[in-house]
């Protein structure tokens, strides 16, 4: 039977794993859940029950136990994930039912956990966003031999939900040059005055000062509804080694979204 979404979460002394936007999966200390898919991307009519399924493996040698919660959560302007298992306002989570809140996969087994989003017939069109944790049980870690501490493995799965007629509307608004793992690299600012989340990509290239041709892809982080969000455009390499780009550089072609796609020309300079 399936029960009412909840939060009943608690933080403990060390975490090995936090949630994650697309990772599959994390194996430490006991904690061996795999997930998938990593990531929901669900459309649904207001009035409607829609119905999914995540598989949960247990990639361990023993049988594990999982708890299962929903959770609200919000990106930083770094793209760091934070969950938050108290109802925020204007939250979704209502609308979700999952299967249980504890559940046991045995030894390299899988479990097809069910979860179901049903949004009110009065429901406006919009984007329903939350995430689903996947919480192991306490293991002990010997940090010497007198000390120990607990820690727990976690995982994200982010489910998003499109209810009735949504899209998103990205436009670039504002450009620059900034430091990304310690390169300077284009940076773009990308505002999305629509209703759902988007992410751009595009086929982008241009010629350094050096006369260096270079191709470039955009980051595909998520763009919320309302959100304006720095993006970088990441050099396309085929080997893995730092490319330094001599600046001023004009990059140009097309940036696309969902089905939409516009030209784009700018020149960067520090």
């Amino acid at each position: 039977m399936m029960s009412s979404a909840c939060a009943g979460l608690r933080w403990f002394g060390g975490v090995v794993a936090l949630g994650l936007l697309a990772g599959a999966g994390v194996q430490a200390q006991g904690f061996a859940a795999l997930v998938s898919p990593p990531r929901f991307e669900l459309s649904v009519k207001p009035g409607e029950r829609l119905r999914e399924v995540l598989e949960i493996s247990n990639a361990g040698a023993e049988v594990a136990k999982f708890r299962i919660r929903t959770a609200d959560w919000a990106l930083d302007k770094n793209a760091a994930v934070a969950f938050d298992e108290s109802l925020q306002p204007g939250s979704c989570r209502p609308w979700v039912a999952i299967e249980r809140r504890d559940i046991s996969v045995p030894a390299g087994g899988k479990y097809r956990y069910r979860f179901e989003v049903a949004p009110p017939a009065e429901a406006v069109s919009g984007e329903c966003r939350f995430a689903l944790l996947i919480e192991g049980d306490d293991q002990k870690v010997q940090a010497s031999d007198n000390v120990s501490f607990p820690v727990s493995g976690r995982l994200g799965v982010i489910v998003y939900v499109s209810v009735g007629n949504t899209a998103p509307e990205l436009a670039v608004v504002g450009t620059s040059v900034g430091s990304v793992n310690g390169e300077l690299m284009p940076l773009l600012n990308v505002r999305n005055t629509g209703n759902a989340h988007g992410r751009l990509s595009g086929f982008l290239s241009g010629t350094d000062a050096a006369g260096k041709k270079l191709d470039f892809t955009p980051a595909t982080l998520p763009i919320l509804p309302g959100e304006t969000r720095t993006i970088s455009l990441a050099v396309n390499r085929e080997v893995d080694e730092p490319t330094k780009i001599a600046y001023p550089i004009v990059i140009h072609g097309s940036l696309e979204w969902g089905d939409k796609t516009t030209p784009f020309e700018q020149r960067f300079a520090p």
